[in-house]
């Protein structure tokens, strides 16, 4: 014996005779009852809800047919049950198979109020939100006295040079316009950072803002660096070997940054 097999044919059997008990028990309630417009047969399609065979009209039995035991009043649908128009009293339909009905109405207007809550309800964090936020940080010149050590290792990395460094506004640097003129001189072998051409009068500074440019580069994955003793050493990185020439190529097409790549600090 197939238990299984057998519990599912006995489900489907229990289903086919509630179905025709249902139908049954719809029958012998409407008999009698006409449609109020044509004299039409009835027949239940739903539950609460009868259609005329002929003309089509619908109508609720409960609420068409039947009255308050209490004081004859006419049934109005509340929400899950009917309850008598004039004195409130609860009325058990004589209509319904498993005693469940729904006002339809009532529940439509119910979603649609959730709904303009929830849609109210993010209208006001958004405006919460907007209101939270803090304004711009104002961020002033740069002061490279801030760390300390920082002054003397820079003058370090220019020591041989003519001209005393000195701090000045960070408006002065343009970092788009270094990073594209170092894509320009790099190679697919390594240069000196001291051998690409200056943009600057000044040759402190200006190799300060190549130093500067590289590093962006190499976290942009660019370009690799190393130091070589008192040399700042620079070149493609091998994954840009082919496509240096595209400027600016910090994005794909579709605005997504790349991964950035990694500045590769060792002794020769």
């Amino acid at each position: 014996m197939n238990i299984i097999t057998l519990a599912f044919d006995m489900a489907n059997a229990v289903e086919v005779f509630m179905q025709k008990a249902k139908k049954f028990f719809y029958s012998v309630m409407l008999f009698g009852h006409r449609c109020p417009e044509c004299t039409g047969l009835l027949v239940m399609y739903t539950e609460g809800k009868c259609r005329c065979v002929y003309c089509g009209k619908e109508l609720d039995p409960t609420v068409a047919f039947q009255r308050c035991p209490e004081c004859g009043g006419v049934p109005v649908l509340r929400i899950r049950r009917y309850q008598c128009k004039n004195c409130g009293s609860d009325i058990q339909s004589r209509f319904l198979f498993d005693g469940l009905v729904f006002d339809a109405d009532y529940f439509r207007n119910r979603m649609i109020e959730s709904r303009q809550r929830k849609a109210e309800q993010r209208k006001r964090v958004r405006q919460m939100l907007a209101e939270s936020r803090s304004a711009d940080l104002p961020l002033g010149a740069v002061d490279l006295t801030g760390v300390p050590g920082l002054l003397d290792a820079l003058n370090g990395l220019t020591a041989g040079l003519d001209v005393a460094f000195a701090g000045t506004s960070r408006d002065e640097f343009d970092l788009k316009h270094y990073e594209t003129h170092i894509k320009a001189h790099i190679q697919d072998f390594p240069v000196r950072l001291t051998d690409i051409p200056p943009l600057s009068d000044d040759p402190r500074k200006d190799l300060i803002w190549r130093f500067i440019a590289v590093i962006f580069l190499a976290h942009a994955g660019i370009v690799n660096i190393w130091q070589d003793g008192h040399n700042i050493m620079v070149m493609k990185h091998e994954t840009n070997r082919k496509r240096q020439d595209v400027l600016g190529e910090f994005e794909e097409s579709d605005g997504v940054e790349r991964p950035m790549g990694r500045i590769v600090i060792s002794s020769y």
